[in-house]
């Protein structure tokens, strides 16, 4: 299939099983002149190798990224990389990556000898007291592909594991394998790429290493798999699709992280009422009237950022026009030397980088001066209200309960357009912190009532 075809479906470059034809069509279209192609990608980079990125971030804003380079692309959307440096630090950071990931997945193999065997489990291999399940059925159901034999079966697959003083930590992160395994063998069943078995395992890897590193969160079934298995099909290395898909859940782990008083997504889910509020009060209040002031209804296109919602190829154009337009110079400095990065901002501070370097939802929020005070609001909240804006007369006119909701926003499936929805969203975010930006003068400017007693 040729580049210059106008008009090429996203979903044209993902080969899917023949046998599964249902689920959303792709609605986006990749066309020369609007999509970041190879050529204007590589004619982005100095000499020395320092990428031109606001030239990419305006190309990806218009049309996305071509297949063919979205891998590469998406490694600096996610602030795997900076900018400004050149092809032979980023190849030194490449490689030191690598080794810091192969020494992860060692650790993890010591603990576990089904990762990297090529394997996965979708039955448990321990009990929740830390006892090796030794049931030669259950291993057999986890890899009907592997008899174990008694010495594993006791060891839990590893000589090693003999040794390996099972405390909290290492045993809830065993009694999560089976849970990853299970969702992986559920996650993009209908491409043909997870037919193979190794692309399965590699998946699994690691999903079942993140989940050692990341001692906060860990693994967290409803979104994790989603989240990590397009960055699978897109960076062949392991290694550079674990670090991309870490630098995605710098972004959302917050969503993950749960607690016994709240759900981790539940801020973005306040932060979508207090959208809707402002600017669709009266959808606000019918929703509440029903129960769903909450706004739980909407926690999966939160989760899976509309991959539910999306064809698979238009899904991952939403993803990169999001970050496209919310991208920030200094994301890579943030997230590998945070400390270092904040002291710099402090000391750079009237010193304004070029506006051309943010995405447009970020310049919105500059121009705001929402980064002096508080964390701005994500794309992702705008995202979701202008799906309610849109399903908004419906809402009001149909839905007499929650699962009315439920099935009204269920059917956006195959009917949503990533680029349009993009669009409302921009329109919104400007909307919102233009009536915000008045309700405050308002209120600041309103003289005060005093009452004046008789004395």
């Amino acid at each position: 299939m040729m580049w210059r075809d106008s008009g090429v479906p996203a979903d044209s470059f993902y080969e899917a099983r023949t046998e599964c034809a249902e689920g959303p069509k792709s609605k986006f279209k990749i066309k020369a002149g609007k999509t970041l192609s190879a050529r204007r990608w590589h004619a982005a980079f100095s000499p020395e190798g320092c990428l031109d990125i606001a030239s990419v971030l305006s190309r990806i804003q218009r049309g996305g990224v071509h297949p063919s380079i979205r891998g590469e692309v998406w490694e600096f959307l996610v602030g795997c990389f900076d900018p400004k440096s050149t092809f032979d630090e980023r190849e030194q950071l490449r490689q030191h990556r690598r080794v810091q990931y192969a020494r992860w997945k060692e650790v993890c193999q010591e603990l576990d000898s089904h990762v990297g065997s090529g394997r996965i489990i979708t039955a448990p291999v321990i009990t929740e007291d830390g006892q090796p399940i030794q049931d030669p059925l259950v291993l057999q159901e986890a890899n009907p592909s592997h008899i174990p034999s008694s010495r594993e079966q006791a060891t839990g697959g590893s000589e090693s594991n003999a040794h390996v003083c099972l405390d909290k930590q290492i045993i809830e992160w065993k009694l999560t394998l089976h849970q990853i395994g299970l969702d992986v063998l559920r996650t993009d069943r209908t491409l043909v790429f997870y037919e193979k078995k190794e692309n399965l395992a590699k998946l699994w890897d690691i999903l079942a290493v993140y989940a050692w590193i990341d001692k906060d969160v860990g693994y967290c079934q409803g979104g994790m798999s989603d989240l990590c298995s397009p960055i699978i099909i897109l960076l062949e290395d392991e290694a550079d699709a674990f670090w991309c898909f870490e630098r995605l859940m710098r972004k959302l782990r917050g969503n993950f992280r749960c607690t016994e008083r709240s759900v981790g997504v539940e801020n973005q889910l306040q932060s979508l009422a207090s959208i809707t509020q402002v600017l669709d009060p009266k959808l606000h209040q019918h929703l509440e009237t029903l129960g769903g002031g909450d706004y739980l209804f909407a926690v999966r296109m939160f989760m899976v950022l509309f991959r539910r919602e999306l064809s698979f190829g238009d899904s991952l154009y939403l993803w990169e026009m999001m970050w496209a337009l919310e991208y920030y110079p200094d994301m890579f400095s943030m997230y590998e030397e945070p400390e270092l990065a904040i002291e710099k901002n402090e000391t750079s501070k009237g010193k304004v980088k070029s506006i051309r370097q943010f995405g447009k939802f970020e310049r919105e929020n500059i121009k705001n001066g929402s980064k002096g005070s508080e964390t701005p609001l994500p794309i992702t909240v705008f995202l979701v209200a202008s799906v309610l804006k849109e399903k908004s007369a419906k809402l009001l006119q149909e839905a007499r309960g929650l699962d009315d909701v439920v099935k009204i926003l269920n059917d956006v499936s195959g009917d949503l357009d990533a680029k349009k929805t993009c669009s409302h969203a921009i329109k919104l975010h400007k909307k919102y912190l233009k009536m915000t930006r008045t309700r405050s003068a308002y209120s600041l400017e309103r003289p005060s009532v005093v009452m004046l007693l008789p004395v």
